[in-house]
């Protein structure tokens, strides 16, 4: 049996470089956007989680911007790595600069959640910036779908915040990262994290802090399903 959804509908460009294309959400996905949330800046030491409250967690639109320093805390890749293998690997080692990003889907004591994240390697004496969507823990029903995906994003760490805007519709995460430079589209079907029991967070799990610059959070009307938004 195959299951379909529907992504949210997209605006494709080519990037001010003229390198790769930019994904992002219509404007009209914007009109969905009800109970604003705004969170000042905020310092997420390694460890720490700063729980997002005042939206619908299963179905919300969260924007959120972090600051990277001490990048010489940052971990040295010795070689090539497949990205997914190491958004995989990212999960449970902590040192360096992240993973941090946002839980979505979690539980009340987080035996279930979905991790949206950025970590940050030097490989060649260059910076590299990864972007996962981790499934791994985001059901207790181990027949789920539980694959990480992941990609390297192409971001000027020395110049640049990061950018992470993640979509979430019940069981569908949409997440870009790097202002569109990379999308990651996930399916999660949680038994404790549905409805009103869902949680949402921003996390840091590195052992460098990062700081928060901006962090908007609304929760989501439903979309009519008759080719308008």
């Amino acid at each position: 049996m195959h299951m379909y959804f529907q992504t949210i509908p997209r605006t494709i460009w080519l990037h001010k470089s003229g390198k790769q294309l930019i994904q992002w959400p219509v404007e009209e996905v914007e009109k969905l956007r009800v109970n604003h949330v705004t969170l000042p800046t905020k310092v997420l030491k390694g460890g720490e989680l700063q729980q997002i409250n005042g939206v619908t967690a299963a179905q919300a639109d969260v924007e959120i911007s972090f600051e990277v320093n001490n990048i010489e805390e940052v971990e040295v890749l010795d070689r090539w790595t497949d990205p997914q293998i190491l958004c995989s690997q990212s999960s449970s080692r902590k040192n360096g600069l992240g993973p941090f990003g946002l839980l979505v889907f979690a539980s009340k004591g987080l035996q279930e959640f979905t991790s949206v994240f950025f970590r940050i390697f030097k490989y060649n004496q260059i910076f590299m910036v990864l972007f996962c969507s981790d499934q791994s823990r985001s059901s207790l029903n181990k027949d789920n779908d539980l694959t990480t995906y992941g990609t390297f994003i192409d971001v000027d760490i020395l110049h640049e915040k990061l950018s992470l805007r993640t979509l979430i519709d019940h069981s569908v995460v949409e997440s870009f990262g790097g202002e569109g430079r990379a999308s990651i589209t996930a399916r999660v079907y949680p038994t404790l994290a549905i409805n009103d029991e869902a949680l949402l967070y921003a996390f840091n799990n590195g052992t460098t802090d990062v700081k928060i610059t901006r962090l908007n959070a609304w929760s989501m009307k439903k979309a009519q399903i008759n080719g308008n938004l």
